[in-house]
């Protein structure tokens, strides 16, 4: 019997231990690289970041020499027509081919276009009317000059809105990773304070299955009464109900800090943080100096304000003075023959310029450039606004850092105290000079105590990085926070 009492034991303490084995411990800084990775919104928008370096690719791309090649191999057509001067019906059939060669060079500095056209065709044209016939060669070499007068450059703002895109993209993917880090960090603490509340509700039920023990003892030999009993049993029920509901929070609690990191529902975790508190002195000044230097916000309204100024020339070009310049050099060869092509070519110029005068809008464009002067104002506002909100948010972060390291001296120092206090009610408990009941409410102040210690350390660690965001300065390493994609 005892054989088989010992290998259940020894494959109860295998199955422990597999369990055990099988969780995997969770660092901040791990669970960090985890949701840098597998985060859906980071995913996203990386994503969006692509997406905006790829349209300012196209973009330049664009602006470069264009090659363009048309081709119409064979083209044959045969139709009647009448005649009315004639007064009689012909029948005419055509064959031909042709190809045509473009250059066209976009010029980025005055947003013109200037084109190399090279056209080659052959035409074999008959009348079988008259039975008359004809074939022509022709080749047409041109270069060609398009430029707009009197207005903005276009391309250049396109250009210029593109890299404004994108540079916001990167901001919003930094931002990204620093909400990121944020949700990452809380909801981390949030695990680790619920796995704390679980180890402490289990302490407490271990001590309450103990007094009960003694109780029940107690009764049994009729040193104390009836009564004392129950109330341990209600203690110890009590008790056992909060470990399982510390059980249900905590698993709750892990499940939605595994959807946060992106990875499988069915991992088990445990987090092990870094408890160490570092105290750092921070100078609010240089604080808000940080901040107002760093911050991506203020760069993002910056960038607003720069595409403010965009809508404004736009709308002042809407229905205005404008012109264009147009000017066509070229060579035209054509004969009846490839050979005779070249004998007699004419050259062939040509220069155009063109003016656009308005003359009465009723007042809309006016309107239209008010309304995006007062846009614009608006969004100055809005910029002084936020500036005003960062020093305030980073001056009540600097304010609330030394209270809350107050606060965990103070929690610390409360937790020894309600310990020695338990320690004194629990010997009073056991020589029946304290009731039940009257032990119950020492032990909540401990595991109160403890509670508060935690989240005392909990929030310091959260304020500290909250500092880090609103700032993008590192106090604890002295050094800055900015990505590095946005430090080049």
């Amino acid at each position: 019997m005892s054989r088989h009492i010992l290998l259940l034991t020894t494959l109860l303490i295998i199955c422990r231990w597999s369990q055990i084995s099988a969780q995997e411990v969770m660092t901040l800084e791990k669970a960090l690289e985890v949701a840098f990775q597998h985060s859906p919104s980071l995913i996203q928008s990386k994503m969006s970041l692509e997406q905006q370096q790829l349209n300012l690719k196209a973009q330049n791309a664009s602006l470069k020499s264009q090659f363009s090649l048309n081709v119409n191999p064979f083209n044959y057509t045969r139709n009647n027509q009448y005649d009315n001067y004639n007064s009689r019906w012909y029948a005419n059939e055509s064959m031909s081919s042709s190809a045509s060669l473009g250059i066209v060079q976009p010029i980025k500095w005055t947003d013109g276009t200037i084109s190399l056209i090279n056209d080659l065709s052959w035409q074999d044209a008959s009348n079988k009317t008259d039975n008359r016939k004809s074939t022509s060669f022709n080749h047409n070499l041109s270069l060609r000059l398009e430029q707009p007068l009197f207005t903005y450059n276009r391309t250049q703002m396109q250009l210029k809105e593109l890299e404004y895109a994108l540079e916001n993209a990167k901001i919003s993917y930094a931002m990204q990773e620093l909400n990121i880090e944020k949700q990452v960090t809380t909801q981390f603490y949030e695990v680790y304070q619920k796995q704390k509340d679980l180890n402490t509700a289990r302490d407490e039920y271990n001590n309450q299955k103990q007094n009960y023990e003694i109780i029940k003892n107690k009764v049994e030999a009729g040193l104390v009464a009836k009564e004392e009993q129950f109330q341990a049993e209600v203690n110890l029920a009590t008790s056992e109900s909060s470990v399982y509901n510390a059980e249900i929070s905590y698993e709750n609690t892990k499940d939605n800090f595994k959807l946060l990191l992106g990875i499988s529902l069915d991992e088990d975790i445990m987090v092990l943080p870094n408890t160490t508190i570092n105290t750092v002195n921070v100078n609010s000044a240089e604080a808000v100096r940080y901040a107002l230097e760093q911050r991506m916000e203020l760069r993002q309204k910056e960038i607003t304000l720069e595409e403010d100024i965009f809508n404004i020339i736009r709308a002042k070009s809407e229905n205005e003075f404008k012109g264009s310049i147009s000017a066509r050099i070229g060579l035209d060869a054509l004969a009846g023959k490839v050979k005779d092509m070249y004998n007699n070519p004419t050259d062939n110029e040509q220069i155009g310029v063109s003016l656009n005068i308005p003359i009465f809008d009723w007042g809309a464009k006016k309107a239209r450039i008010r309304s995006s002067e007062l846009a614009m104002e608006s969004d100055k506002v809005d910029f002084e606004e936020e500036k005003k909100d960062i020093i305030l948010e980073v001056r009540q972060i600097c304010r609330n850092l030394p209270t809350l390291i107050r606060q965990i001296e103070i929690k610390k120092k409360s937790i020894e105290n309600a310990e020695h206090t338990y320690e004194i009610n629990l010997e009073k408990y056991r020589n029946g000079n304290l009731t039940g009941m009257e032990l119950q409410q020492y032990q909540t102040q401990l595991t109160n105590a403890k509670q508060e210690y935690t989240n005392a350390i909990i929030s310091y660690k959260l304020e500290l990085l909250n500092l880090k965001i609103q700032t993008l300065w590192d106090f604890e390493n002295n050094k800055t926070y900015l990505p590095v994609e946005l430090l080049k």
